[in-house]
């Protein structure tokens, strides 16, 4: 095992990536941004080093710096987290030849599934299920259209570099296909730095299912189960889950053979994930290989009970996988992502400073959050806060504890997705299981159109009163008599707090 480590990333994944440290007995280093200096992640870590300001580009997308800091700290692995630079080829290769241990894939592996139409060309020889489209990038509109026509619309046009959405159009209809091929090219370039656009027919109502992969240096590679992630808003994930309603176990064990063989095609090691659409046949298509760690990786380990994070960590130190082939989950797990976005108002990024956060618990309930009060949230950076995930013995059992839960959550300061999240888990649609990826588009009108009652209005405003109280308090440099300080008799964080007080008072928690 490792002696020390550097995470190359910050917010919540640094913070699990501390906590998976401390289990194992290996010292963290945090690194850091101007903008992070006070953040959870850095107090938490062993060590923590500054690298530079708040813009990524001119700190944790430094990879030279990164690796830098890694030598002088002495660390011999670093662990990138996902996002930034998790999936970058030339930091993996960096790294390892810099003489340190990249916590993720080989190089090469990454290199081979980070571009989608290498990766369609390296699976289909595998023998593994794709969307029929191309296997190679358009060179023109006119190769589109005859593309499209051999298919039929509608279409989508895909970056083959891409991701989140980025460079993806849906062509229902011959005369928007040059126009829409111009875009995601432009999109495509501005994001990923490559132009390349591929085609493939476009599949009306499936759901999104991925299997998640874990792959020693021994040779053995493992299915853990899927994840069902269908709810989506443009392609981004907003709610997931493990088990998924729509997979029997005969289904799982074929998506878990096929995600197995497309790892081995690929020389896969660690932690990754297949994607997948399941159509309303129960037919499944290859999607992309993710070659990282996963947003929603805890439902996984909640109905497995293996911590993905240590074992990334284990793998990476010559670990062999001691787990069974063959995978049953365990309960149902659900994960929402809390995020710094107002959605009444078109889920538009909310800036300001947390002035009071209250994290819920209880049985089944996990809290992966990356801020805390006192938290300035600016625009530097990914809008997810936290990650709330529940574990039940049933599907309903975890719809009706995540709904607790979020009705325990308290965060002042910020606009957050909370309203969103309890709303969808209220909702007889997804409380059925009947979803697909189109299904929040079509209902987000509903689930955000309604304004916040007059509870939570009156709530807001006590709360607000009350942070102006303490700020005369403080002013007056008399800070222990403010409400909401632990001098204040039963304040702070005790049972009495105003702030509570105030919101259990109008039936919000």
């Amino acid at each position: 095992m490792f002696n020390k480590l550097l995470i190359a990333n910050r917010g919540e994944i640094a913070l699990r990536i501390v906590r998976a440290c401390q289990e194992l007995g290996v010292r963290s280093v945090a690194v850091y941004s101007d903008a992070d200096a006070q953040a959870p992640h850095v107090r938490e870590a062993d060590e923590a080093v500054h690298i530079g300001p708040a813009p990524s580009s001119e700190s944790y997308l430094k990879g030279d710096r990164i690796v830098e800091v890694a030598k002088q700290v002495a660390a011999e692995a670093t662990h990138p987290g996902y996002g930034f630079l998790s999936e970058r080829e030339w930091f993996a290769r960096l790294v390892r030849d810099s003489g340190l241990v990249f916590i993720g894939p080989p190089a090469e592996a990454i290199a081979r599934m980070g571009s989608k139409i290498a990766a369609r060309q390296l699976v289909i020889a595998a023998g593994v299920p794709v969307v029929p489209g191309t296997t190679e990038p358009l060179r023109d509109a006119a190769e589109a259209a005859e593309v499209a026509e051999r298919f039929g619309y509608p279409v989508l046009l895909k970056a083959a570099a891409g991701g989140g959405g980025k460079g993806m159009r849906v062509v229902r209809e011959a005369r928007e296909l040059a126009s829409s091929l111009d875009a995601a090219r432009r999109e495509a370039l501005n994001a990923f730095g490559d132009d390349a656009v591929y085609v493939e027919k476009y599949i009306e109502g499936p759901r999104h299912v991925e299997i998640q992969v874990l792959a020693d240096q021994h040779g053995t590679v493992l299915s853990l189960g899927e994840r069902e992630c269908s709810v989506q808003r443009r392609h981004q994930k907003m709610i997931e889950e493990a088990p998924s309603v729509a997979v029997s176990p005969d289904l799982r064990r074929r998506m878990g053979e096929t995600a197995v063989a497309a790892a081995r095609a690929a020389g896969y090691v660690n932690a990754g994930t297949c994607e997948f659409l399941l159509d309303k046949n129960g037919e499944f298509y290859f999607l992309e290989m993710n070659t990282r760690l996963q947003v929603e990786h805890p439902v996984t380990e909640f109905v497995t009970g293996i911590d993905i994070v240590q074992w990334q960590i284990r793998i990476a130190a010559g670990e062999r996988l001691p787990f069974p082939a063959d995978m049953t989950p365990r309960g149902w797990a659900i994960e929402c992502r809390i995020t710094s976005e107002d959605p009444a108002n078109g889920f538009l990024p909310s800036t300001g400073r947390i002035e009071y956060l209250h994290v819920p618990s209880g049985p089944g309930v996990r809290w992966d959050g990356g801020v805390a009060a006192g938290t300035t949230v600016g625009l530097s950076y990914d809008p997810m806060l936290a990650k709330l995930i529940v574990w039940g013995a049933t599907r309903d059992d975890a719809v009706a504890r995540m709904h607790r839960a979020l009705t325990e959550l308290t965060i002042v300061g910020v606009e957050t997705s909370r309203e969103f999240h309890l709303r969808v888990m209220e909702d007889a649609d997804f409380r059925r299981g009947d979803i697909e990826i189109q299904w929040l588009e079509r209902r987000l009108p509903e689930l955000i159109g309604a304004s916040p009652d007059a509870a939570r209005v009156r709530a807001a405003a006590i709360a607000a009163a009350l942070l102006a109280d303490r700020d005369r308090h403080a002013r007056r440099g008399n800070p222990a008599s403010a409400p909401g300080t632990d001098a204040t008799p039963g304040g702070g964080r005790g049972a009495m707090d105003p702030w509570i007080i105030a919101a259990r008072r109008d039936g919000v928690r």
